[in-house]
């Protein structure tokens, strides 16, 4: 990494000494931290000027003349949508098979989803499915949609059962981890591939989304030739909104590429609302089901572009998800939280939780533009080792490949989203240390290390998390 940023700065010396300089700064200030004695300068502020107070706010730094497309799309977002027909126009064509009626009902607070706590409760956890080819289920789809309109039935019943085992730290410490078991009612055809998943947290995208793609790229090491064991690979994907094969950055296994995408994605697929980019009112509904396919629609052509959710309600949403801001870091100069931090850069966690990026400049979108962020992620694909696979492939991503999720407001989770806190894609993990012990793969020495580590230490390490 070191010789590659060498590299710019020298390019960029050639193109204009403004641009080498920036370069020159953002190699210095996203360095990994060697004094953990102090907090960095500017670490309170995971978003830069976009730090605010806690979940659910609007970017600090969000130009006034933009707050009411904030709180329009805030609207939008938390709004229930039901089934067609009925008199009130653009609020309904729900379904006819869905998971939930409202983003919001997924993601609390802008927060995780969770496992449910009984087979009739929206908690934001939903079963995704391919056929035994690796392709969406020729009956089912892409996902198992658990409600239905009247008249049409759902797809099954998701419940779930738990394996656990126990694990003994230095020290002496036991844990207990658990594991989930997805059981349909009816039964999935024999061969069906199936991924336990909750919705992620959505602080900070924005700025993720802003970050730069040569940014990411630089990181990738698919055939590990520096020999660190770190593998990271880039998602590849199609991107509706740009209409081209380009870099995925959202959701767990980096499936989608821009915001706009995941919320159309979203909209067809856990509520099956269609939208400009995925015009099929009958969402993730198959030719097999006849009686989804036949069901009424919320589409009206004498609404603009005539889909149940219009470009401009699309573009509403995703300009609230874009622009949600992160809440700022908690005692970042207490002694426990710095020994705690020095433990994460010994464990090794850095190498794919990377602290710190700068966004590029840019004129046309000054609130995202050159901000020092810390999402603690790299964007990539790694392998994280049987223990989590799902053996379910989706894009380029194998079935034991997850994209760093980022950890920036983890110590947050329970406050956003009023339940117990829970970790990891599909929520098994009841602690951020339950969450750690589950890594495998490219992440087993940093696990290892972890469990080998004083008890006081790791204390600290799970309290610098907390911090974050």
């Amino acid at each position: 990494m070191t010789t590659l940023l060498k590299s710019c700065v020298a390019l960029l010396a050639l193109v204009g000494p403004a641009l080498a300089d920036d370069a020159a700064r953002v190699a210095a200030v996203t360095a990994w931290a060697a004094d953990f004695t102090a907090p960095e300068p500017f670490e309170a502020r995971p978003a830069g000027a976009a730090t605010v107070a806690q979940f659910a706010e609007p970017a600090a730094n969000l130009p006034l003349t933009r707050r009411m497309d904030f709180t329009l799309g805030e609207a939008l977002f938390e709004k229930l949508w039901v089934a067609a027909p009925t008199a009130t126009r653009a609020s309904d064509g729900l379904g006819p098979l869905f998971n939930a009626r409202s983003c919001a009902g997924c993601h609390p607070g802008d927060g995780r989803g969770r496992p449910p706590q009984s087979a009739a409760e929206i908690s934001g956890m939903v079963l995704k499915l391919s056929g035994a080819d690796g392709a969406p289920h020729p009956v089912h789809g892409s996902q198992l949609q658990d409600r239905a309109v009247p008249g049409v039935p759902a797809e099954g019943a998701l419940t779930l059962a738990w394996e656990e085992d126990t694990v003994e730290l230095a020290g002496g410490e036991v844990v207990h981890l658990r594991r989930p078991l997805a059981r349909v009612t009816p039964e999935l055809t024999p061969g069906t591939q199936t991924s336990l998943r909750v919705a992620p947290q959505l602080i900070g995208l924005g700025l993720l989304e802003a970050v730069a793609e040569a940014d990411i790229l630089a990181q990738a090491d698919p055939d590990d030739a520096d020999g660190d064991g770190i593998s990271g690979r880039a998602a590849r994907v199609w991107s509706p909104a740009a209409g081209v094969v380009t870099l995925g950055r959202f959701g767990h296994k980096a499936g989608a590429a821009s915001l706009r995408d995941m919320a159309a994605a979203a909209f067809s697929t856990d509520m099956g609302l269609s939208t400009p980019l995925f015009p099929d009112p009958a969402g993730d509904c198959t030719a097999a089901q006849t009686a989804c396919r036949a069901a009424p629609t919320g589409e009206d052509a004498g609404l603009r572009d005539g889909r149940e959710v219009s470009g401009d309600t699309l573009d509403l949403v995703a300009f609230y998800v874009e622009n949600l801001g992160v809440p700022a870091r908690r005692k970042v100069a207490d002694p426990q939280v710095l020994a705690g931090k020095e433990a994460f850069y010994a464990a090794g966690c850095p190498a794919c939780h990377r602290p710190k990026f700068v966004t590029p400049r840019n004129p046309d979108d000054p609130a995202r533009s050159f901000q020092l962020i810390w999402p603690y992620s790299d964007l990539l694909l790694h392998d994280m080792g049987p223990g989590l696979a799902d053996d379910r492939a989706e894009g380029l991503a194998s079935g034991r490949e997850w994209r760093t999720a980022p950890l920036w407001g983890i110590g947050l989770t329970e406050a956003a989203t009023g339940h117990p806190a829970t970790y990891l894609h599909d929520g098994r993990a009841r602690s951020l240390l339950e969450a750690i012990l589950w890594h495998g793969g490219e992440a087993a020495p940093a696990r290892d290390r972890v469990a080998q580590m004083a008890p006081e230490t790791r204390a600290a390490l799970i309290a610098y998390l907390e911090s974050l």
